[in-house]
């Protein structure tokens, strides 16, 4: 159990709110400045496993979960803040069959992901089902959509794979196949897509190397290596521009990739030697700074060369870096003790 019950932490889609569901609830807080905007305690939404914001509106998808949940692991539940009335908040409950392990939702569609499928309805007035996903094993949940593009991602059936949906093509009484990528040899630990779509990256189990792919062309753009040493990746992360990328791990380290200007990445000292074999080929990170090691954290960006790191000990960081490979910690707070308390 990590501090005060945190079960999972996400950033909206512009980066500038993350959703805290927990034992304790939903909280939901805005990046800069750090201040709580929302705690919806276990008497209002029960203990919650999952949370999605629609950008910054006061649409918010729920998932059931922890010890007191007040609604259904299979279900996902659209709360409207907006309503007041905590007894009228719930506007849209739709239930599955088997557990749901994560929920996307953009201004037009709504996605359910269960531990071997992926639903995507039509949103949000009288939700329909256009069309069903069969997937491999994913018990993370793993789905990503482009907030301002078409694209979904989730895991493909072969291992290590990832599928691509143009979502304009998915319209009800259509079908559309998507279009698989042998991303790497094991299975996925994390998937990430920019604004518009057009980039896909994605992380192995394994968790040494970070690939960068065009969405549309579906071939491999970047390699990026976040270590030597296999670790478990929490979360991998594009700017709103799509010039860097950002990825998290249990080594307690917070790694900044360039994507757009990619020379400014390191590159091995020992290029001409060949002894280090595949190494010379990945690009190593442009900067870096850490958070508690083996401590889960989500990584976002921030405006002007700034990354944001929210851990589930409670920890706020935030360091600004510089295209010479520089990083300084701007902020550090502790955002759970901000706000009601949640007991």
């Amino acid at each position: 159990m990590t501090r005060k019950g945190v079960i999972s932490l996400r950033f909206n889609q512009d980066q500038g709110c993350f959703t805290c569901a927990s034992e304790f609830g939903l909280r939901i807080y805005n990046v800069d400045p750090l201040v709580q905007k929302l705690c919806l305690n276990t008497e209002k939404v029960g203990s919650v496993y999952g949370a999605e914001m629609l950008f910054r509106t006061n649409i918010v998808a729920l998932i059931g979960g922890g010890n007191v949940p007040r609604f259904d692991e299979k279900a996902v539940v659209i709360w409207d803040q907006s309503r007041g009335d905590a007894t009228n908040s719930v506007v849209l409950d739709i239930t599955f069959a088997q557990p749901v392990m994560a929920v996307r939702i953009k201004k037009d569609r709504l996605i359910a992901v269960l531990r071997n499928q992926v639903h995507v309805f039509t949103f949000p007035n009288n939700p329909q089902k256009i069309q069903t996903f069969e997937t491999r094993d994913n018990p993370k949940g793993l789905c990503e959509v482009s907030p301002y593009g078409s694209n979904l991602v989730f895991p493909g059936h072969v291992c290590g794979s990832v599928q691509i949906v143009n979502l304009d093509r998915t319209q009800p009484g259509q079908t559309t196949a998507p279009v698989t990528i042998n991303a790497h040899k094991t299975d996925l630990a994390c998937i990430a897509i920019n604004q518009p779509g057009s980039l896909v990256a994605t992380a192995s189990v394994k968790g040494t190397l970070i690939r960068v792919f065009d969405a549309n062309k579906k071939s491999q753009l970047l390699e990026l290596r976040r270590g030597a040493d296999p670790a478990k990746l929490y979360c991998i992360s594009f700017s709103l521009d799509s010039a860097y990328l950002c990825a998290s791990s249990d080594k307690g380290t917070v790694h900044i990739f360039a994507v757009k200007e990619t020379e400014l990445n390191k590159r091995s000292t020992f290029k001409k030697m060949g002894f280090l074999g595949q190494y010379v080929e990945s690009q190593w990170g442009l900067a870096n700074f850490t958070v508690p090691a083996e401590c889960a954290c989500v990584c976002a960006f921030a405006p002007n060369h700034a990354v944001i790191a929210v851990c589930v000990d409670g920890t706020f960081h935030k360091y600004v870096f510089t295209k010479q490979g520089n990083c300084n910690r701007e902020a550090y707070d502790i955002w759970l003790d901000i706000g009601d308390d949640m007991d």
